[in-house]
């Protein structure tokens, strides 16, 4: 299996050198892309100089992680790549675990999306996200299963098949950061296919120590709502009731307690969600049939 990592970088400096390491040390041979949107650090002239073997495209703006994405996977599509590695610039991986990750993926096609087990930055613990989304939360006690099924995992280190993502299509326009991933996911089941962790495979994302202010938690609200919205595996009014309605209620609540401020922060969440009601319809057309989604 032919596998290029793809990496979407933006103000990379503080992993790069913990990431593209752990691929160039990988026992399983990896390709890597890096595809920066816009950094004013000095990332791209970095991995230009000090990594000769990694293609680097400069997109010199903010494309968003979905499209960036995307630039990626059709290259990998054009060239005849049979996986993708979607891995986070603040990721990196053990030497042994795409190796594992590939065998899973080979043994067992009914898996659209394989990943490892996330641990934190220092590497001593599972990262909280990854614990949230798989219930696994001690390194000492993991399942001796080959790959275990969940429902979703964030796309911080995906292992996707080329002809899946060809079924499936690539990240929605619909999402700009955030959300995009969930959408996929949700695609994927449309299609049939499995989600799952490998727990004998490790990688470590280094995320622990970012706060979730008000702002940024709001996003999140919207992204998620978002992708329920456009969630096709819904009807339109069971979509419409885990997008709109849902962060209406959450809204009233908010108003019912006394918080004005979350119930305003939740009617604008809900107003810019109504907005996007024509993009939405039209992404739910495009996942029906994936040769409509677009690629850059």
């Amino acid at each position: 299996m032919k596998v290029l990592a793809i990496i979407i970088s933006y103000h990379f400096m503080p992993w790069v050198d913990k990431c593209l390491p752990s691929l160039q040390s990988s026992t399983y041979p990896v390709d890597v892309m890096v595809l920066d949107n816009g950094s004013k650090d000095e990332s791209v002239e970095h991995v230009r100089c000090n990594y000769p073997d990694v293609t680097v495209v400069d997109n010199q703006v903010n494309l968003g992680f979905g499209k960036a994405n995307n630039i990626g996977i059709h290259y990998a599509m054009e060239k005849g790549y049979d996986a993708v590695l979607l891995i986070n610039q603040d990721a990196w991986l053990d030497n042994d675990a795409l190796g594992k990750l590939v065998e899973v993926l080979e043994n067992h096609p009914e898996y659209g999306i394989v990943s490892p087990i996330h641990k934190n930055g220092a590497g001593d613990k599972v990262e909280r996200g990854f614990a949230a989304y798989t219930g696994v939360n001690d390194l000492q006690h993991l399942p001796q299963d080959t790959v275990v099924e969940v429902p979703f995992i964030n796309a911080a280190i995906w292992l996707v098949r080329v002809e899946t993502l060809r079924k499936t299509g690539a990240f929605a326009p619909l999402f700009y950061h955030y959300g995009e991933d969930k959408d996929l996911a949700n695609r994927m089941a449309y299609h049939h296919y499995k989600i799952g962790y490998v727990p004998a495979a490790f990688g470590c994302h280094d995320r622990e120590f970012r706060e979730m202010g008000k702002e940024k938690f709001f996003w999140t609200e919207y992204v998620f709502h978002l992708s329920e919205y456009a969630n096709i595996n819904h009807s339109c009014t069971k979509a419409f009731a885990h997008g709109v309605l849902a962060v209406m209620k959450k809204a009233l609540v908010a108003t019912f307690h006394g918080r004005w401020g979350a119930a305003a922060a939740y009617a604008k969440v809900a107003w810019r969600l109504l907005s996007r009601t024509n993009d939405v319809a039209k992404t739910r057309k495009m996942a029906r049939n994936s040769a409509h989604i677009p690629f850059p």
